[in-house]
């Protein structure tokens, strides 16, 4: 019979086609490289009853799109930084004091997060998403943990950790970092799981691709510079929003990620007042018509709009009232009340930020901003720091010493620092920010910001002109000289010249495939 011939002359032709298409199939594409400066590095959504895990970098949080599916991307070896365990009890279960790490983390003012925004309250049992630590295949070891509020640290999983941690729905869990302790290629798997409301379990996971370069950590931290003339600025690190450029690794050219149309133009608006509670703003310079302007962009209205300092009032409310640590001497005495506004955004509490990143102060000024404390008037401290990947601190601002105090911003930067404030009342901060337009013109504006603290603050009475006319004398002398960062418990984050900011860092400790095993639950009250 011809059958059986035919069949196998088939089997032959589907065998000869099949091997023909894998010749000519493309190879996968090259990994795109993403920054994790503000980045999403788990971004978990529900769709359709079925879970979705992307890393979204800045410029997609900020456009509101989806992200990357991390297969695509690679981490590293650019926008890391090397460091050194610190001889510090809280962060043992790093290894010993000194053993070199490599954070993942760009060194600018914002870091990554877990970010469940896309899974809405009320649509999974318990409001909560699991995620856990699958497998990770490298040379090195790699944990997990999380530095929230004034140096509280929480490990969260790894391979000497438990293996899964709760996150709530929708929303952010702050400075989320990863570090290894060894250079090489790795690959971690992690997954995300929920239980619908009808009861059906449902989960997903991805492979994140992680190059880290040789580990080559700088001298250890200097002690706290002394005091500087106010003519002679302080300067933050260079900005978060620099585009990234492209690169190169061992397999070859990797192209730089295709950037998508920027934010819809934020308008200015005036007379219209607000008072703000919650959310996100930045404070910053415009520049139309040759009128150099301070004004605030609130982020808490779609789309986003400036808005004159005279017609808004930050409200700083009790939900951000805290007590100062031990050895956070620059915030007052141990146990003392403070409010503060953390450098991570969190739920309930104003989130107030600083950019020179207006399209007209981008494109018509030539070098840096710089940002001028004048005065503070009002009835405590004000003071305003970064925290470092290893719970240490860098004062910007402290209107205890002498005003005025300056901070040096380079051009298109996007920072947050934490905001605090030692009692309630109403506090007016003048501020004055200035530069040089391209044409080579001094340009200076000055203004006053004004933040009701405390429940029993009546914000409506910080509405004014706006014009800068705060006294200077919130414990400040406004005599010049910038602010001392303080004692031992304030180092500057340097690595290697690199000031390393973060209010919260994941690490994962891990040589080779695991499934650790454990819980964990990360609090909604952020960091």
């Amino acid at each position: 019979m011809r059958i059986p011939s035919l069949r196998a002359g088939a089997a032959g032709f589907a065998a000869a086609v099949l091997a023909l298409v894998a010749g000519v199939a493309p190879a996968r594409a090259a990994p795109v490289p993403v920054s994790t400066d503000g980045a999403d590095l788990m971004s978990v959504s529900l769709v359709d009853g079925a879970l979705s895990l992307r890393i979204r970098d800045a410029t997609q949080i900020a456009r509101g799109v989806p992200g990357h599916d991390p297969a695509d991307t690679v981490l590293g070896p650019d926008g890391g930084v090397a460091g050194r365990v610190p001889a510090d009890s809280r962060f043992s279960f790093l290894g010993t004091p000194g053993r070199p790490v490599w954070l993942l983390a760009a060194g600018g003012t914002a870091f990554p997060s877990f970010d469940t925004i896309g899974v809405a309250r009320g649509a999974v049992r318990g409001d909560r998403i699991t995620a856990s630590l699958r497998a990770t295949d490298g040379p090195g070891r790699f944990t997990a943990y999380r530095l929230s509020g004034l140096g509280t640290v929480t490990p969260l999983f790894g391979t000497d950790l438990a293996g899964q941690v709760e996150l709530p729905t929708a929303s952010r869990t702050p400075a989320v970092l990863w570090a290894f302790d060894a250079a090489g290629d790795y690959r971690i798997t992690l997954a995300v799981s929920a239980t619908l409301l009808s009861g059906r379990e449902v989960t997903t996971e991805a492979t994140y691709r992680v190059a880290v370069p040789p580990i080559t950590p700088g001298p250890p931290a200097a002690p706290p510079p002394a005091a500087v003339p106010a003519d002679r600025a302080k300067s933050l690190p260079q900005p978060m929003a620099e585009p990234l450029a492209a690169r190169e690794d061992s397999a070859g050219a990797v192209k730089a990620p295709a950037q998508g149309p920027a934010p819809k133009v934020a308008a200015a608006t005036t007379g219209t007042r607000k008072v703000i509670s919650d959310g996100h703003v930045d404070m910053g310079p415009q520049l139309t018509g040759g009128t150099w302007t301070i004004r605030l962009k609130d982020d808490t209205v779609s789309p986003p709009v400036w808005r004159e300092l005279a017609d808004v009032v930050l409200h700083v409310k009790d939900k951000a009232k805290t007590t100062v640590p031990a050895g956070a001497d620059f915030l007052g005495k141990e146990g003392d009340a403070v409010w503060l506004l953390p450098q991570a955004q969190q739920s309930g509490i104003v989130w107030p930020g600083w950019n020179t990143q207006h399209e007209s102060v981008v494109a018509a000024v030539k070098g840096n901003v710089v940002w001028t404390l004048k005065g503070v008037d009002g009835p405590g401290k004000f003071i305003l720091f970064l925290t470092g990947s290893f719970g240490n601190a860098d004062v910007l601002f402290d209107s205890a010493k002498s005003l005025p105090q300056q901070l040096s911003i380079p051009p298109n930067t996007h920072a947050h620092g934490n905001w605090g404030f030692s009692k309630p009342g109403l506090y007016r901060l003048e501020v004055q920010m200035s530069g040089t337009t391209s044409a080579g013109k001094a340009v200076t504006d000055t203004k006053t910001l004004a933040v009701a603290v405390g429940d029993s603050t009546d914000p409506d009475g910080g509405f004014g002109s706006g014009s800068g006319n705060g006294s200077g004398n919130g414990s400040g002398n406004g005599n010049g000289g910038l602010a001392r960062t303080g004692d031992s418990w304030v180092i500057p984050a340097s690595f290697g010249g690199v000031l390393l900011v973060a209010v919260g860092i994941l690490l994962v400790y891990l040589a080779r495939r695991r499934r650790p095993s454990g819980h964990r639950q990360v609090q909604e009250s952020g960091a």
